[in-house]
Order: C-alpha cells, then sequence, then structure tokens
C-alpha cells in the first residue's frame, strides 16, 4: 500500500516528498519549489503544487519570503484560487491581495461565502475596498457593504448569508421538493431554519430529521421549537462561548427586528476560539498580535510600548530599594534575598492572573461569584505562600546561618505571594468591570504590585526587625 507522502505527489519518484511524517511541508519539498520559481520555470513549480491540498498550498506561501510570494502567486495561477486565500495567514494574504487587481480579488471574493469575502476586505485600505467593491457583482456588493456596516469582530461580520429557510405552512415532502428543485441554493448547510411570514426564525429542522421523516408531516410538528439565537450586532467571542455552552452545528443570526438574517456555523467558530485564545495570551505578554509574518514596524511598535511601560514600573521598584540603600549595604545577604522574594511574587500573580483571564474570558468568573473566586483564590494563595515561606526560610537560616534573616524571608515571601493572589484576581477583575479588557494591561499593575511590595516588605521587615541596623 502506497503512503500518504506518494499519494500526494504522484508516481514521479524523482519528485520530492511534500509532507512529511508530521503533515508538514518538507524543506526539500518547499526549497524545490521556490527554486523552479527563482529559475523562471513556472510549469515546474506549478507541476510540484498541484497535488497539495489547498490548506497546503496556503502553508506554502506562509514559507515563502516576503519578497519572493508575487512571483510564486505568478507561477501557481489558478492554483491560488478562493480556497486558499481563506486558509492563509492574514499578513500573508494581504501581501498577496496587494499584487492582485481589483477585479481579480473581485472575482475571488465571489467564489468566497460571505464571511470569508468579509475577512479578506475588510482589511484593506479604504481605497482598495472601494476599488474592489467596484468590480463585483451589485448583489455581492451590497450584501458585503451590508456585513462591513456591522462592528467588527461581531456576529454581522462572520455570518454567512448563504442559508436555507422555509415557511412554516410546508409539509417535509414540499421541503425536500424544494432542495432539489432549487439550484440556486447554499449547497453547504446542516439545518433548515423555519420562519414565520416576517421571516423570524420560529424552529430548525435537521436534516437527519427531513430525510426520516414521512412527507405528508408538516414541518411545524417536527420542527425544534427551542433555538439559540444570536443578535447581529454580539461580539464573535460571546457567540463563541455559545456556541461551545449549548452544543451548536449552527445558529440563526437575526436583527433587531428579529428577522432571520443570517447563519454562523461551528467551523467558523473553531477559528473565533483560536483566534481569541491566541489573542489574550499574547495581550498578557504584550507582544502584540504576536504573528511571525507581521511586519517588523508593527511588532516594534506593539512590544515597545509595553516594554516602556513596565520600565516606568520597574522604576518604583527602584525607588524603593533606594530607600533602604544603607541597611543592604550592612548586610549584603539582603541583595542576594531580594530578586527572590520580587520573582516568586510575580510568578505567583502571574500564575492568579492567568486563571482570572481565562475565568472571564469563558464567563466561569461573574459578578454572582465574583467575592467567593477572590477569597479562593487568597486561600490558595495562603497554602502557596506558607509551603515556599517554610522551604525559603529553611534555606536562607541553613546557607546564612541566620536564624532571623530565615524569619524575615520566610514572612517577606508569605505576604507577597498572598498580595499576588489578591491583585491577580482583583485587578482584572476590576478592569472587566469597567469594561477594559483585562488581558492588556493587568500583568503590569501585578507585577509592579509584587516587585514594588516585595521589596518593601522584605526590607521593611529586615531593618523593623533589628536585623540590620
Amino acid at each position: 500500500m502506497m503512503s500518504s507522502e506518494t499519494d500526494i505527489i504522484g508516481p514521479d519518484l524523482e519528485t520530492p516528498v511534500a509532507l512529511d511524517e508530521d503533515d508538514r511541508l518538507d524543506p526539500d519539498y518547499v526549497r524545490s519549489v521556490l527554486d523552479a520559481v527563482a529559475d523562471g520555470d513556472n510549469d515546474e513549480a506549478y507541476r510540484l503544487a498541484q497535488p497539495l491540498h489547498v490548506a497546503d498550498i496556503a502553508d506554502l506561501f506562509e514559507l515563502t519570503p516576503r519578497d519572493d510570494r508575487a512571483a510564486l502567486a505568478s507561477a501557481l495561477g489558478d492554483l491560488l484560487n478562493a480556497d486558499v486565500l481563506t486558509e492563509l495567514n492574514d499578513w500573508v494574504r494581504e501581501d498577496l491581495i496587494d499584487v492582485l487587481q481589483p477585479a481579480q480579488v473581485a472575482d475571488l471574493a465571489e467564489q468566497m461565502d460571505t464571511d470569508d469575502a468579509v475577512a479578506m476586505i475588510e482589511d484593506m485600505e479604504e481605497e482598495d475596498q472601494q476599488a474592489v467593491l467596484a468590480e463585483l457583482d451589485p448583489e455581492d456588493r451590497a450584501v458585503i457593504e451590508d456585513a462591513l456596516s456591522y462592528p467588527e469582530e461581531s456576529a454581522g461580520r462572520i455570518m454567512q448569508r448563504e442559508l436555507v429557510a422555509a415557511p412554516e405552512h410546508m409539509n417535509v415532502g414540499q421541503l425536500i421538493d424544494f432542495l432539489r428543485e432549487n439550484h440556486e441554493l447554499t449547497t453547504e448547510f446542516w439545518e433548515i431554519f423555519i420562519v414565520d411570514p416576517l421571516h423570524r426564525p420560529i424552529g430548525t429542522c435537521r436534516l437527519s430529521w427531513i430525510l426520516r421523516t414521512p412527507r405528508n408531516i408538516a414541518l411545524s410538528d417536527v420542527m425544534k421549537r427551542n433555538q439559540t439565537l444570536i443578535p447581529v450586532d454580539m461580539d464573535q467571542e460571546e457567540v463563541a462561548l455559545r456556541f461551545q455552552k449549548y452544543a451548536l452545528i449552527s445558529a440563526a443570526v437575526v436583527d433587531d427586528s428579529g428577522r432571520l438574517v443570517g447563519v454562523i456555523t461551528a467551523d467558523d467558530i473553531v477559528h473565533i476560539i483560536q483566534e481569541e485564545a491566541g489573542e489574550d495570551i499574547l495581550r498578557l505578554s504584550g507582544a502584540g498580535e504576536g504573528d511571525i509574518n507581521e511586519p517588523i514596524a508593527d511588532s516594534y511598535k506593539a512590544r515597545v510600548r509595553w516594554l516602556v511601560a513596565n520600565l516606568g514600573t520597574a522604576m518604583v521598584a527602584s525607588f524603593i530599594i533606594a530607600q533602604f540603600g544603607a541597611a543592604i549595604e550592612t548586610m549584603v545577604a539582603l541583595a542576594i534575598l531580594m530578586p527572590i522574594v520580587a520573582s516568586i511574587g510575580g510568578n505567583a500573580g502571574t500564575q492568579t492572573l492567568a486563571v482570572t483571564v481565562r475565568a472571564l474570558a469563558t464567563n466561569q468568573l461573574t459578578q454572582s461569584n465574583t467575592v467567593r473566586a477572590i477569597w479562593r483564590e487568597v486561600r490558595v494563595a495562603l497554602l502557596i505562600g506558607a509551603t515556599v515561606a517554610v522551604i525559603a526560610g529553611i534555606g536562607a537560616w541553613a546557607i546564612f546561618a541566620n536564624p532571623m534573616l530565615g524569619g524575615v524571608i520566610a514572612a517577606a515571601i508569605l505576604f507577597n505571594i498572598l498580595i499576588a493572589g489578591l491583585s491577580g484576581v482583583a485587578i482584572p477583575i476590576f478592569l472587566d468591570r469597567l469594561d477594559q479588557d483585562p488581558a492588556v494591561s493587568s500583568s503590569i499593575f501585578v507585577t509592579m504590585i509584587t516587585d514594588s511590595m516585595g521589596f518593601l516588605i522584605f526590607l521593611g521587615l529586615a531593618v523593623g526587625s533589628g536585623l540590620v541596623g
């Protein structure tokens, strides 16, 4: 039996293997395609890429240096189709669109589902947007312009307009005949939405129900009346949470008057969940969009702001240390142990912060259980603090032969971890209540608090206990 790699590349044994054992494009294969493009042998590049799945062609473009992507696009010709553009990284897609004429982009957009076409066009410059829209069929242009009128990352932007809706007075046989005879219907759907005369959804019918029900049964008797409706202006993250909570395959999107205007399907939500989860992680680190295809200038702007802010918070901690300069000079061990207190507190705060931000993002943490969540994290911090404090205290005592020093660092670590746990849960909750994204700036405040309070508590205890004069 032939291997999957052989199936992909065909019978020509001289052709390099396209995919490795992890189903990723093999470096030798990528090099062969790019060498063919560089040599002007577009036919060879086309031959090598033709057997690939559209997702693998998208990977090929993403693995190609930015300056060579236009030449690769020219070599592959019609292999760079709408399906490939849909799979592409946003930054890479923008690079490719820049080398295409507005008419070409419009032709590709007309081949896509509306949500994919909107995702492609919404990232373009205003002037380029208008040029592409002008090339579109009037009906398609109206649909895309309507989608662009909704807020970014809302249900209106990600929904598909291609759906199947049927009036409630139909029976199963009439619906089946309608589906077979109407060739303009979308070809991919899992549910049929039953609507009233005002085009408001009143129920859904899965295809499996339709196929297994006698023809004379009315749709109103077989449909499921309870359904999850998505407001057109709902944030996409909240949409994803509803799909997860109610195990939805698809869901109707309705406008302010309750009319059916679109549908969101589970395959769209998979991308949303991945995107939102990645955004939260990157925001916590201050890494911007964190995409290796992002232009260097954009990465610089996103990251440098964060580090400048961290520089300001670090100066606060330095100011506190400066107030205890004489004590540190008297006992060098304080300078040796200070980073331990701050580091342990910072890591404890980061742990609590990550748990809290995730709980807020998934609606596990709401106003109903805020107090309980804070008290839980305080108790966890006390247990962790006590454990680490005992270990650190005994270690300091043994190394420096000073029981007082061991007690001071133990107390400082205990209190700092407690403060870290409290701030790690309270700060993101506070920002969330102010309608600010808790993932964006929480870590700056938590780091400042744990560093500053760690130094202040440790050095303050050292002076106050008489450990140093």
